[in-house]
């Protein structure tokens, strides 16, 4: 996942391959409660691993639920709705599918049983309201103390008494704001139904209805069988009790698989995207998704647990559609309305306003940023297409699906309004898709092709031990970028050699050697051949080796296109000898490092005695000016700066100041 303050997604302009969802973040959370709940053990597969879970499952964990890892598979003993503590506080996050089921189980069994709970969450979750299933909670009998503002979290349920529940009237919930109201009275209330069967009344006209029908077949699994009469009245019969199904599987999420049916109707030109995990089998009411893409042109085909979408009309049709079944993933259509041929509108979306943010005022803000003309009012939006495109900063409120759904504005050299430009766009604070798919940008990278020279390269050359390695290193950790340390090519390339018996001097042999390299980074890992050489690759020796073998220009050639190839979305940083000059030379930014060799001595001295290894400086200054030598009068690719380089000298300058400085010059040259 990325954690970078930002990420700068390239111009795409193509896709195809295949994705794997991750589990769907509503079933998730309901079967780890509904497991939490139950007698017996659950085995859960295929769940969701994100934030929104995590806190689900702290709480469980708090509850004196048992939790065991088996490989894939969590292992949830549930609790047998009996209290193992009566007293805790829980902190939720922005997670409603743990904040509003939570407060309902807890509240009833909190009354029942004697028990006293606090929960919270981040501060936007104490804006979103929750007085319409405190009122439901109220009208049964549920003590609930509001510690904040009335009707928001944070709120304590249970007062460590045990009371008596008013099972017999009809419990009235409106349905007009949240379908999760419902959904957390329909776990919450077979655990009070020793007396007698429990009544929930709608009022008004249910929202999100698809949700309610994913609750209910979850319910079912679990053994409670409940009674309806359409979507205005639930009965939940008498002694209903939960019972473990044994094991039960997580589907994929179909609010995540929007943004790749999405991007198979922009971009699946060639050949389509293929979408794993949720299929037109699903149970989830998103699925649906599907016919409001077809709608707009898509080519989608589906089975049992898979889709396939390709780009049908082009430009998309525009559409006005009702989104009351589909209010996550109808987020995604507002996007999709970039690229069609004139303006959609969205209506029926009213929950957007109480979601992780405000989603109409964050869509209408955020597609402005990029051309569209946008009108919002309460329970709408309505896009028309850019007229011309505008490079953006797309901010994201803390909002998985404003994240997910602006990296969609990366397929703008598509859109037949373009304006001649290929814009990159950039989603500030990236790491917020770990709510629900922690994975989402490389799930991204691994199907897109980005525009022809659209992925921006920033590259450091400088000489040896000027700190050009640790410089690059941290601004891609920064950026959130790939590394080419082309350092560790030759390196790697030298121990290869001397494993292999060859000599530094033999030119042909070196050259197919490097050619056939078998070398692999991980993290800050490098392996060759499988062989972890991560150690032996920064000895001093293997450094003096490497600057015999780059001498050779067979070397060179052999390792270059290895070096191109680290290209790749969303942007590369590229350290080392020639990476301005020779391999890059058209990249974004050049940085040339430079630092008096009594500095860079002082620095290796302290490096090597910091490892336990024996040193003197005056070697090191020694050694260091004589390869400083070598390498600025060889006949390849000579160690200089390139002609529009930018200097910077780091002989006084701390990594962290280095690394201010060279991002301020990268800020300059992005468009944002």
């Amino acid at each position: 996942m990325y954690t970078t303050a930002f990420l700068d997604l390239p111009p795409f302009v193509r896709a195809g391959g295949t994705v794997r969802l991750p589990g769907s973040k509503s079933i998730s959370n309901r079967v780890l409660l509904l497991a939490g709940l139950s007698e017996g053990v659950t085995a859960v597969h295929d769940l969701l691993d994100s934030d929104d879970t995590k806190v689900m499952l702290e709480a469980l964990a708090r509850l004196g639920c048992q939790l065991e890892r088996q490989g894939e598979v969590l292992q949830v003993t549930g609790i047998g709705g009996r209290l193992r503590t009566r007293e805790a506080q829980l902190f939720l996050g922005n997670a409603g599918t743990a904040m509003r089921p939570l407060t309902a189980a807890l509240a009833v069994l909190a009354a029942r049983q004697g028990g006293s709970f606090e929960l919270s969450g981040v501060p936007r979750m104490h804006e979103r309201p929750i007085g319409d299933l405190v009122d439901a909670l109220r009208q049964l009998g549920c003590p609930v103390t509001d510690l904040g503002r009335a009707g928001y979290p944070p709120l304590r349920v249970g007062d460590g008494t045990e009371r008596a529940l008013d099972t017999a009237t009809p419990i009235r919930v409106r349905g007009d704001v949240s379908s999760q109201f419902l959904t957390a009275l329909l776990l919450a209330l077979p655990l009070v139904t020793q007396d007698g069967p429990v009544t929930i009344q709608v009022e008004g006209e249910l929202i999100s209805k698809p949700y309610i029908d994913i609750t209910l077949r979850l319910l079912e699994r679990f053994g409670i069988a409940v009674q309806r009469d359409g979507y205005a009245c639930f009965v939940i019969p008498q002694g209903s009790r939960y019972r473990s199904p044994g094991r039960i599987h997580v589907e994929g999420d179909a609010s995540s698989a929007s943004y790749f049916v999405a991007i198979g109707a922009i971009a699946g030109v060639d050949r389509p995207v293929r979408i794993e995990g949720v299929g037109l089998d699903s149970i989830q009411g998103d699925i649906r998704f599907v016919d409001a893409a077809r709608a707009m042109g898509a080519q989608v085909e589906g089975g049992p647990g898979w889709l396939e979408v390709r780009r049908g009309a082009w430009p998309l049709k525009a559409l006005t559609l009702d989104c009351n079944h589909i209010p996550d993933a109808a987020m995604t259509l507002a996007v999709m309305a970039l690229y069609a041929d004139g303006p959609c509108r969205l209506t029926g979306i009213a929950s957007w306003r109480v979601k992780e943010t405000d989603r109409i005022a964050a869509m209408a803000a955020e597609l402005r940023r990029v051309g569209a003309t946008v009108v919002d009012g309460a329970d709408f939006i309505e896009v028309a297409p850019p007229k011309r495109w505008q490079a953006a900063a797309l901010q994201t409120y803390d909002d998985h699906r404003m994240a997910m759904c602006g990296s969609l504005a990366a397929f703008n050299p598509l859109a037949a309004n373009a304006g001649g430009g290929a814009l990159p766009v950039r989603i500030v604070d990236p790491r917020c898709v770990g709510k629900t798919f922690p994975d989402y940008f490389e799930a991204l990278f691994d199907l897109v092709t980005p525009s022809a020279g659209g992925v921006p390269v920033l590259a450091v050359d400088g000489p040896t031990a000027s700190g050009k390695g640790t410089l690059a290193a941290e601004l891609a950790h920064q950026l959130g970028y790939h590394l080419l340390d082309s350092g560790a090519l030759y390196r790697a390339t030298a121990l290869a050699a001397q494993d292999a018996g060859i000599s530094l001097e033999d030119e042909p042999a070196l050259a197919e050697l490097a050619a056939r390299l078998e070398l692999r980074f991980t993290g800050h890992q490098v392996f060759l051949a499988g062989r972890d050489i991560t150690d032996p690759l920064r000895l001093e020796s293997t450094g003096g080796m490497a600057s015999r073998v780059s001498v050779h220009p067979a070397v060179r050639k052999a390792l270059h296109a290895l070096q191109l190839s680290f290209r790749r979305a969303p942007g590369l940083v590229a350290d080392g000898r020639d990476m301005g000059t020779v391999v890059f030379p058209e990249a974004d930014l050049k940085v040339f490092l430079t630092a008096s060799a009594d500095a860079r001595a002082e620095r290796r001295y302290k490096q090597l005695i910091s490892k336990g290894n024996s040193a003197n400086i005056d070697s090191l200054r020694a050694d260091l000016q004589m390869r400083d030598e070598r390498d600025k009068n060889r006949a390849v690719a000579p160690l200089k700066p390139a002609e529009d380089a930018m200097l910077l000298d780091n002989s006084h300058l701390s990594v962290e100041a280095s690394v201010e400085k060279v991002l301020g010059w990268w800020q300059q040259r992005r468009p944002f």
